[in-house]
């Protein structure tokens, strides 16, 4: 009986550890220590825009890329002289710079005014709040109190990133294992309304896609035909195209309404419409923007309390890319 009882009592202070840990995010945490952190990432991060629209897709898959593997621990920035931390893995080598550059610049400007105080996963988490929010879409409020991971491997990442031929049970998986819903994965996939992609990472819905259809038949034929164009047979790697055809410099729903359309660019995207699973979810977002800004707003939210670290868990990094 009373190894019962310890036993309950174990699980019990557990449970309440994590509670805590989760309740040590939220809004306000740097109220007393930097009250003004949010104004100073937006400003690097306007200035950066300024710059390069890029720094919208390549800031907010950043952000996505991050929290998948470890958890929003900022493992994801690591450079390490080995070749061998996450940014290395062959899933992350097609980040943008631009994205990295943004938390560089975004660190500097916060330790400027407030040396030691900020995570790195703190100002990538606005950052990616706030490319959203400066290129159309919604502003929304986010949780902080992170700390940065002192764990970055590339061999963690393999298995734990979704990829552009998933099904929908797939990506129901792999979002269901970062406590995502349907929901919170089709308005996660909404992001790609301002991304980019290299041609060689849907080539086979133009030229390959199986035995009895050369050609994606889910790919509206006009589309498919404008996508030939700019990515021919044994195009250049490097080429890449805007994913949202219509309005690549917005963050809309136009990624919805391009789904309906047959004008979804990896088979995991048209997918969502394909389904009978996650079709409705595309129609409503399709149809209703407020209705997509909402639930990407809280889906975020959720997204960026993925495997936090808190407390003494991690530290905060004086370098992005380089732990203490």
């Amino acid at each position: 009986m009373e190894l019962r009882k310890g036993s309950l009592m174990v699980i019990m202070l557990l449970m309440v550890m994590g509670i805590i840990g989760e309740a040590q995010l939220f809004p306000n945490f740097y109220r007393s220590t930097c009250p003004n952190v949010e104004s100073i990432v937006r400003q690097a991060v306007t200035r950066k825009i300024q710059q390069t629209f890029v720094t919208v897709p390549a800031t907010l898959r950043l952000f996505f890329h991050d929290c998948f593997v470890e958890g929003c621990d900022g493992s994801v920035l690591i450079s390490s002289p080995r070749g061998d931390a996450e940014k290395d893995a062959p899933d992350n080598l097609s980040l943008a710079g631009d994205g990295f550059d943004t938390v560089i610049k975004a660190k500097q400007a916060v330790e400027a005014q407030c040396p030691g105080v900020v995570s790195c996963a703190d100002i990538l988490t606005i950052a990616a709040r706030d490319v959203v929010a400066l290129s159309g879409g919604p502003n929304f409020q986010v949780e902080l109190g992170r700390r940065d991971g002192r764990i970055s491997f590339r061999w963690r990442v393999t298995g734990n990133l979704p990829g552009p031929t998933f099904s929908v049970n797939l990506l129901n998986w792999i979002f269901r294992k970062n406590n995502l819903t349907q929901t919170d994965m089709i308005a996660l996939s909404g992001a790609h309304t301002v991304g980019f992609s290299h041609c060689t990472r849907f080539a086979n819905r133009l030229y390959s896609f199986n035995s009895t259809h050369r050609t994606d038949p889910s790919l509206n034929p006009t589309y498919a035909r404008q996508l030939m164009q700019a990515c021919p047979r044994n195009v250049n790697p490097l080429v890449a195209i805007n994913m949202d055809p219509t309005t690549p410099n917005s963050f809309d729903n136009a990624y919805f309404k391009n789904l309906v359309n047959g004008e979804g660019l990896f088979t995991s995207d048209q997918g969502l419409f394909t389904s009978f699973q996650s079709r409705a979810t595309v129609n409503a977002f399709a149809s209703n923007q407020a209705s997509f800004f909402s639930a990407f707003s809280a889906a975020m939210v959720r997204l960026g309390r993925t495997g936090v670290k808190t407390g003494r868990q991690g530290e905060i990094r004086r370098d992005c890319s380089a732990f203490n």
